[in-house]
């Protein structure tokens, strides 16, 4: 049965009320939550995805050979060096139909996040007109620079719930024509935050069919690509064409070089709303500091970083496997680093959160809070919560054991 917006999917995007304490920081609502407890161990966070190993050795002399740059106002483009290191990195990870353009396909952002915000604002005016109310459609639970983004565009938040039954990733064959007609913009994460589902080719392949068709614009948020313990994920762009039509990737230094104070990371995809796209920024959007811009060539110049990054987060899924189990329907995720556990039986999300942070000193979040209640009640990310392995093997298997000895 074709899900539509009337049939709990959709909530207005100018309905402030409705929208409650949704529409705040999961951060902020998860401090609000604690604040009336102290943790009876040493705190242990797991709340915040901020990676936490070593920053790139080659960072500091970079920074220190291009500091004069500090002095000159960044063009909002991004300089060459950079923009050619994107898409010679992009060409050599992925499959992709043909070379990136670093001239028309590649644009620098203060990091992924702002990208995706100015997106959908661009999306909005770059579509045709839509026939009856735009809407962006996006994974719930979602990032919510993607809520964001749409609200700012002025369209409708259409919310495609993302749970065990279909995988963690939106059921494409579940929204109806009426919807995709009135669809500007669909955010897609894989890996997904908070589960770490992966898109397969037939995925990405069949939602690039629906967009064609259709005419709306697919921003594929691809910035835990490089956090994974066995098979390498795919990009959207691999599937996009030979033009890239209606597809533009995002792709971030945060979680790949565990740089997430640096804000650098790049667009790339369809040249025609890459022109629109640079329009928005050139007036509005926040410019990258070349200096940083230098670091960035020199982080898509090295893999062995990263490699090593790879080799950390491996060692502490092994750690969850052995200690979780198949407790709380732990499953090693297929990307990221986040872990997405069942606790609905244990008191559900918040009062979970709360026992953990109380009696274990253990900080996580409430899935809950990192989702939207649907038209109909629920909430698909309530009874979960999620944890971030950013810290080190042995705090993160101390929070791990504290966990379930709490728990149960």
């Amino acid at each position: 049965m074709a899900m539509t917006a009337s049939s709990g999917l959709a909530q207005g995007a100018g309905d402030v009320a409705s929208a409650g304490q949704a529409e705040r920081s999961p951060f902020v609502r998860t401090t609000e939550l604690l604040a009336p407890y102290q943790p009876a161990k040493p705190l242990i966070t797991l709340s915040v995805g901020e990676p936490q190993h070593p920053v790139p050795g080659f960072v500091g002399p970079v920074l220190s050979k291009h500091t004069a740059e500090f002095g000159r106002y960044p063009m909002a483009k991004g300089i060459e060096p950079f923009r050619r290191a994107a898409a010679t990195w992009l060409s050599s990870r992925f499959q992709l139909p043909r070379p990136v353009d670093p001239e028309s396909e590649v644009l620098v952002l203060n990091g992924s996040r702002e990208g995706l915000f100015f997106a959908a604002i661009t999306a909005s005016r770059y579509v045709s007109p839509r026939k009856g109310r735009p809407a962006i459609l996006m994974p719930n639970p979602f990032y919510p620079a993607y809520g964001a983004g749409a609200r700012a565009a002025g369209c409708e938040q259409i919310y495609l719930p993302t749970t065990l039954s279909n995988g963690f990733l939106p059921d494409l064959d579940s929204i109806d024509e009426a919807t995709l007609a009135r669809t500007v913009a669909f955010f897609l994460a894989s890996p997904a935050n908070p589960q770490g589902s992966v898109a397969s080719r037939a995925y990405f392949t069949r939602l690039k069919q629906l967009a064609d068709r259709h005419g709306f614009m697919i921003l594929s948020d691809e910035c835990y690509s490089e956090i994974y313990t066995r098979e390498a994920p795919g990009s959207m762009l691999e599937c996009a064409g030979s033009d890239f039509t209606n597809v533009v990737a995002f792709q971030s230094l945060s979680k790949r070089s565990n740089l997430p104070g640096m804000r650098v990371g790049f667009a790339a995809g369809d040249r025609k709303f890459m022109a629109a796209f640079l329009e928005l920024r050139n007036v509005a959007a926040p410019q990258v500091p070349v200096p940083l811009q230098h670091v960035a060539v020199a982080a898509y110049g090295d893999e062995a970083h990263v490699e090593e990054n790879r080799r950390l987060y491996r060692i502490k899924f092994d750690l969850a496997d052995q200690i979780l189990g198949s407790r709380y329907g732990y499953k090693r995720p297929a990307g990221g680093f986040c872990v997405w556990l069942d606790v609905s039986d244990r008191g559900g999300d918040e009062a979970t959160t709360v026992r953990l942070y109380r009696d274990a000193g253990v900080r996580v979040i409430p899935g809950s809070y990192l989702a939207r209640e649907q038209n109909d009640g629920s909430n698909p990310g309530a009874g979960y919560i999620r944890l971030a392995l950013v810290s080190d093997s042995e705090s993160t298997a101390e929070a791990m054991h504290r966990l379930v000895e709490t728990l149960g």
